[in-house]
């Protein structure tokens, strides 16, 4: 599968939308199912809108991956959960740092995968929220791309 950097247009978003709500099933077991049908609307209507968005797609053009950036801060990356491990996370996220100037990321302190990949890649916590954006009782982690 070639991995490249491609652009998502409106039309595609319930399949985005879809991709997000299989991998946050994947990787955030701490969400309840009230709060994924709370944030489902919201990412729909009005969070894609918000953001730049890239994605990765497989050789059947189905986007398997896929980022938001807005004002240098990574605000999304999530990957189908048949293609965690492929480094498509780290072709995003690379790809976001060096053309979208992505230097922060937000990551829910429960979800401990997303924690050690961000440190990995080279980011630090250098604060910590008791809600997350949205006031939900879901600690978030700022970190920030080391210099």
């Amino acid at each position: 599968m070639e991995q490249k950097i491609d652009t998502i247009n409106k039309t595609e978003y319930q399949e985005v939308v879809d991709l997000w709500e299989a991998s946050v099933r994947a990787t955030h077991h701490f969400l309840k199912e009230e709060d994924i049908e709370y944030f489902k609307p919201l990412i729909l209507n009005t969070y894609l809108d918000a953001v730049e968005l890239r994605c990765i797609r497989n050789n059947e053009k189905k986007i398997v991956g896929f980022l938001g950036v807005a004002e240098q801060n990574l605000e999304m990356l999530f990957i189908d959960p048949e293609y965690r491990g492929k480094k498509i996370g780290k072709k995003l996220l690379n790809y976001s740092i060096d053309n979208l100037n992505v230097t922060k990321v937000d990551v829910n302190e429960q979800n401990e995968q997303a924690v050690g990949f961000y440190k990995h890649c080279g980011f630090e916590v250098i604060d910590r929220s008791e809600l997350d954006s949205s006031g939900k009782p879901y600690p978030t982690l700022h970190m920030e791309l080391k210099k």
